[in-house]
């Protein structure tokens, strides 16, 4: 009996070990790492042509910790001397099977003034979202995601909380994001497959750099809008100058 008791204890040992072994072994992913002595820049302007719609002011009485916040408009059509923001710009196909590691940097947005800033935001998929609030009210920050693996996102977030984190696994675009306390409130997230992408700022300029010499499908993406692309051809440490121009009776999404 006590042989057998032995020889039970050895095959748990070898099975353990040999369990151990095979998890050490797992292979890693394989990423591809940027060769910044080679890698351009696009770069370019979001244009309005036309007369876009005119922002609408909120009214927020109904909770007075929004009510005590500055005046609060719509975000749809954010254009200034026709300058166009909040166009997310991102590089849609040409990397081919190169696979870049996400950042473990979060991206940001916080709750301030009972909207959501930035407005529209770019994130890596695997790379962690992080929901703030400086608000004096409660939110509730809601996400719908309609492609499999992104996770629907459902957090309450009283005065004075800290912060949640949230992970999108697949890439998606124009992901909103709600307050369930606050319909007023609306932002947007944009899952990039790989690290090629930016946001247009308040001037309609919008910077991407790293991006390896080749040629891509560019895109830009707007909320009402819809998207556009372009064929470019980046060559070796070149800046690349691309616009883009909405309005003017652009079909909608």
């Amino acid at each position: 009996m006590r042989m057998m008791a032995v020889a039970a204890m050895g095959a748990i040992l070898l099975a353990g070990g040999c369990k151990s072994k095979t998890a050490a072994h797992t292979p890693k992913p394989s990423y591809t790492v940027i060769d910044w002595s080679t890698a351009g820049t696009i770069q370019g302007t979001i244009h309005y042509a036309g007369t876009p719609p005119k922002p609408i002011l909120i009214d927020m009485s109904q909770d007075p910790g929004c009510a005590s916040a500055p005046p609060n408009y719509t975000e749809g059509y954010v254009v200034h001397n026709g300058d166009f923001a909040n166009v997310f710009v991102y590089l849609k196909s040409g990397l081919g099977q190169h696979r870049y590691a996400p950042p473990s940097t979060p991206v940001a947005i916080d709750q301030k003034g009972c909207r959501y800033i930035p407005h529209v935001v770019g994130v890596m998929a695997g790379q962690p979202l992080q929901f703030t609030t400086s608000d004096l009210t409660m939110h509730n920050i809601n996400m719908m995601p309609t492609v499999g693996g992104n996770q629907t996102v459902d957090i309450s977030q009283p005065p004075g909380h800290e912060k949640d984190e949230a992970t999108f696994h697949q890439p998606e675009l124009t992901i909103p994001i709600r307050c369930n306390n606050h319909p007023w409130m609306q932002g947007f997230v944009n899952v990039a497959a790989n690290p090629f992408y930016a946001v247009s700022d308040a001037t309609g300029h919008y910077v991407i750099r790293g991006v390896p010499p080749g040629t891509y499908t560019l895109a830009a993406d707007q909320e009402n809008m819809g998207e556009k692309t372009v064929t470019v051809t980046v060559a070796p440490k070149q800046t690349l100058m691309q616009n883009f121009t909405y309005g003017n009776g652009a079909a909608g999404r």
